[in-house]
C-alpha cells in the first residue's frame, strides 16, 4: 500500500495525539468524519499504526533513570543470539533491545529509579542472561530530545 498525502497527514498527527477523537482527526486533515474513519481503520489494517499508548513520565513512576548498556555475547550463533533475546523479554526494566553492527552485539535501553537499582538489575537480572560475555553500560545524564514520532 502507498501512503498519499492524507494518509501522511493522518500519522503525522495520530503520531503526536493519539487520543483525537475522530471528528478531531477528521477536521485537521480535512476529509469528512467516515472518510477519516475509514483511513484510520486501513492504516491499522494495513500494519502502519501498530498500536494506541500512553506515554508515562518517567519520574512520575520513579524510573528517571536511563541507562544504556552495549552487550557482547560469547558467540553469534543462531542458538546463543536466541537464548539471549528470548531471556531478555522477561527483564522489565529494559526498554528497548538492538541487535546491533559494530563493537557490540546488543545495545540496550533500561529505566530504572537509581544507580542502586541499575546495579540490581545488572547483577540479578543482564548479568544473568545466557551467553553475555561483557557488559558496558553508560549512564544519560540528561535527556536533552526525545521523541516517538517517525518522520514521514
Amino acid at each position: 500500500m502507498q501512503l498519499d498525502v492524507i494518509d501522511t497527514r493522518i500519522l503525522k498527527t495520530l503520531q503526536k495525539q493519539g487520543r483525537l477523537s475522530n471528528a478531531d482527526l477528521s477536521e485537521i486533515v480535512g476529509l469528512s468524519q467516515s472518510a477519516c474513519h475509514r483511513r484510520v481503520q486501513r492504516l491499522e489494517s494495513e500494519g502502519f499504526i501498530r498500536d494506541y499508548v500512553a506515554l508515562l513520565n518517567a519520574r512520575k513512576v520513579n524510573r528517571a533513570t536511563t541507562v544504556f548498556v552495549e552487550i557482547k555475547l560469547s558467540g553469534q550463533t543462531d542458538d546463543v543470539l536466541n537464548r539471549f533475546e528470548q531471556a531478555l523479554t522477561a527483564v522489565p526494566e529494559v526498554l528497548e533491545c538492538h541487535l546491533m553492527a559494530g563493537s557490540a552485539d546488543y545495545l540496550l535501553k533500561v529505566a530504572v529509579r537509581d544507580t542502586d537499582d541499575f546495579a540490581r538489575v545488572h547483577r540479578t537480572s543482564l548479568a544473568a542472561l545466557p551467553g553475555v560475555a561483557q557488559m558496558q553500560s553508560s549512564f544519560a545524564l540528561k535527556t536533552v530530545f526525545k521523541t516517538t514520532s517517525l518522520p514521514l
